[in-house]
């Protein structure tokens, strides 16, 4: 449709707003669909980024080893047995359990089979059996140092002793190395005190017990639990 038009060629005032009117309706309407068009855009991205990623399953913790299995090899010296040149050798094994950082109750048996050397009289065996306290504690990267007291008994066999068992006791200190959360390795060494007859190898031995002090060391292995 033709619309007349001023003598200057300019469209009346009337049509003049009604066509800016559009234009200002379809630009609104660009404005609005892009308005929209960016946010319905980024939504799945924004969704995407609210998920939170699979976490991996945390190791269950079991906490530290309280118990420890202690073997070894032993020798015992034999003040108890008069006229005895060589200690014994046998076996050494030990159970801790740990209560707290530096304490563990301790349990403790030897056997001592065998002569160091030969030239002692008769065939002598001792056996031990302690129990006790242990304070420990690490002193250096992988080392840690420990001390025991120990309260027990002891038999000595193949000498025909009276008497052949004896209530003892004694002290003792130690190093360990670790090797792993399980594994470690240790020496320790004990002066462990019992009281025998002073003569042996006889039929007159009387009951007539003395304090004797007997040196003991051990070396072994270390397992944890």
């Amino acid at each position: 449709m033709n619309v007349p038009r001023a003598a200057d060629g300019r469209l009346p005032h009337a049509n003049r707003v009604s066509r800016g009117n559009e234009e200002s309706c379809t630009l609104m309407r660009k404005w609005l669909v892009l308005i929209l068009a960016v946010p319905a855009a980024l939504l799945p991205l924004a969704a995407a980024a609210q998920v939170a990623p699979e976490k991996t399953p945390r190791p269950v913790d079991i906490g530290a080893p309280k118990y420890k299995v202690y073997a070894g090899f032993s020798y015992t010296s034999l003040n108890q047995v008069n006229q005895s040149r060589y200690g014994l050798v046998g076996g050494n094994i030990e159970v801790t359990r740990d209560f707290g950082r530096f304490f563990a109750a301790v349990g403790d048996a030897g056997y001592y089979p065998s002569s160091f050397g030969t030239g002692n009289p008769g065939k002598p065996t001792v056996t031990m059996g302690f129990g006790g306290l242990e304070i420990h504690g690490n002193v250096f990267e992988n080392w840690s140092l420990f001390a025991h007291g120990l309260i027990g008994g002891v038999h000595t066999g193949g000498e025909s002793m009276t008497p052949n068992i004896s209530f003892a006791g004694g002290v003792g200190i130690g190093v360990e190395h670790t090797l792993g959360q399980r594994w470690a390795i240790r020496a320790s060494g004990d002066d462990i005190g019992s009281s025998f007859s002073l003569r042996d190898n006889s039929s007159n031995v009387g009951n007539s017990p003395h304090l004797r002090w007997n040196a003991r060391a051990s070396a072994g292995v270390v397992f944890r639990f």
